[in-house]
């Protein structure tokens, strides 16, 4: 059997809860897009299921809050701090002087620390999306597969209701004594 035929049927048995022989071509052809899919994200590797480590869940707050307006406002009042304490309090005692040569070094290396930091917990959330995606996708194919059923009962239905106002048409002209016309098709 071939690799992909394994694939389908697993997830025809799963998400449609029916076997590979009852699907129509469109719902094949759905479920091979989904296994492709599902092979080339490889889910189970995307997120550990062992939930994020500590340096993980550090990188994400480090994330947070360095994206945040309290981060921004306190790093503008210590800038403006440095700068104030340096330039006026300490005079020509200064730590560092006016171009702030060190303040400068401090931000440099605060930047190499914090861009990867915050690459990383942007990589987790990535890949929590695709899983998302993933589990959307699904319940996306549940739902067009749960409408496409109804489709095909009201149809069922329908054709069957029509069936009985014609049976009821033709009791209804044999009571009043009238033929039922011969032929109900377009001439």
């Amino acid at each position: 059997m071939h690799p992909g035929n394994k694939d389908i049927k697993y997830l025809a048995e799963h998400l449609l809860h029916t076997g590979v022989g009852g699907l129509a071509e469109r719902e094949r052809q759905a479920l091979m897009r989904i296994s492709r899919k599902l092979q080339s994200v490889r889910p189970e590797q995307a997120l550990p299921d062992h939930g994020p480590t500590v340096g993980e869940r550090l990188a994400d707050r480090v994330a947070e809050f360095g994206g945040s307006w309290t981060f921004i406002l306190l790093f503008l009042c210590f800038l403006l701090g440095w700068a104030f304490i340096n330039s006026e309090l300490l005079g020509t005692h200064a730590v560092d002087p006016y171009p702030y040569i060190f303040l400068n070094l401090m931000l440099s290396m605060l930047a190499a620390i914090q861009a990867p930091i915050i690459l990383m917990s942007q990589n987790r959330q990535a890949a929590r999306d695709r899983m998302t995606m993933i589990r959307d996708f699904e319940v996306n194919l549940k739902a067009e597969a749960a409408i496409d059923g109804l489709h095909k009962r009201l149809d069922h239905l329908t054709w069957e209701v029509l069936s009985d106002l014609q049976l009821l048409k033709q009791g209804l002209l044999a009571q009043q004594g009238k033929q039922p016309p011969e032929a109900d098709g377009p001439a």
